[in-house]
């Protein structure tokens, strides 16, 4: 369906607001992208208001045009099945993280709107949309996420170069211990949410999503980017919380919202990332590997020797002070696994180096 851009009803008279039907059918054109900007407090809001005033939000070069509003100027914008703004901001209880929040129905990828943006943005802001398609993976690899998956991207700050690689490990632990928490609140059963190394979430042997983790250094400080993609409410292409859930209690008639669960995750993100800056990654080694898939894991490395590869067996151990796994050899000698870079599942190709 033809629909007039969203620009036009903002010339005409800007005094009531849009009405969230006519807002929402405009931003699904392909010559706009939309962004309703909102904030826990006066001093988030205010930001709001400094950042759609000087129109400064950019996306890549080949993306599409971007108009700004506030979650004031918008009614009914809570209608539908879209993400409820007032749902996440009275759920989220931070001194930092999700604060700030920018919202789109449907966007090209929220990483790449808060890494264009990083600059211009508080730190711990964060960047949900309903619909992504060009969503962004390792290996550059790119696809449309549907609705009832919770999308998001936010930003935060590092200045030790050492241990920015295992930010990601950081982030997988905050989401499964969110959905606990979510669970346990609204008196559901326990979904067991498990991290496949280095930056997935599975449920029961299938793919629930992932999280990427990208970086810049500016300023003698590592800028960093995190993306997370969950499915929550959509069962294809694989699985997700719902369908689990209603699996394991058909008569709940309580389901597991985005909003819920995002303002959980940051919740919990915000602790662990306070322990893992003050006292590193060990402070939460014990809690992750209750809940990663992979100890005692028997894995085939392949070493070259000369032309030729030979495939040997190693156990995993854990984590090495990197962020690569750690294992040990039939002849007990302790081994670092990187992968080789060639496959896209990491535990095929691991090449191994002694420590």
């Amino acid at each position: 369906m033809q629909v007039a851009n969203l620009s036009r009803f903002i010339s005409l008279r800007p005094l009531r607001p849009l009405s969230f039907s006519v807002a929402a059918a405009a931003m699904d054109g392909n010559d706009s992208c939309s962004l309703v900007l909102c904030g826990k407090s006066s001093v988030e809001n205010d930001t709001a208001k400094r950042l759609k005033n000087a129109n400064v939000l950019k996306l890549p070069d080949d993306s599409p045009k971007v108009s700004l509003f506030l979650a004031s100027e918008i009614k009914n914008l809570d209608d539908d099945d879209s993400f409820n703004l007032s749902l996440f901001m009275n759920s989220l209880s931070t001194s930092r993280f999700g604060r700030f929040l920018i919202w789109s129905p449907r966007l090209s990828s929220t990483h790449d709107l808060v890494s264009h943006n990083f600059s211009e943005l508080p730190v711990g802001s964060v960047c949900v949309s309903d619909i992504q398609f060009k969503g962004r993976g390792r290996t550059k690899n790119v696809w449309e996420s549907p609705k009832g998956c919770l999308m998001y991207s936010f930003t935060l700050e590092m200045e030790d170069g050492r241990i920015v690689p295992l930010i990601q490990y950081v982030v997988s632990l905050a989401v499964t211990e969110a959905v606990k928490d979510v669970c346990d609140n609204k008196g559901l059963p326990y979904i067991d949410v498990k991290i496949k190394w280095p930056n997935d979430l599975y449920l029961n042997g299938l793919k629930l999503g992932g999280i990427l983790c990208t970086s810049t250094y500016r300023s003698r400080k590592f800028h960093v980017s995190v993306g997370v993609g969950l499915n929550v409410d959509n069962d294809q292409p694989t699985t997700c919380l719902n369908a689990v859930l209603k699996e394991i209690s058909p008569a709940a008639s309580i389901l597991l919202k985005r909003e819920e669960i995002i303002a959980a995750f940051f919740h919990k993100f915000e602790k662990f990332f306070v322990l893992f800056l003050d006292q590193g990654f060990k402070s939460l080694e014990e809690l992750y590997y209750r809940t990663w898939l992979h100890s005692g894991q028997r894995v085939i490395v392949e070493d070259k020797i000369e032309d030729q590869v030979v495939q040997n067996v190693v156990t995993i151990q854990g984590l090495t002070s990197s962020g690569y796994l750690l294992a040990i050899g039939d002849d007990y000698q302790m081994y670092e696994l990187h992968p080789d870079g060639n496959s896209f599942d990491f535990f095929k190709g691991l090449v191994r180096r002694k420590i």
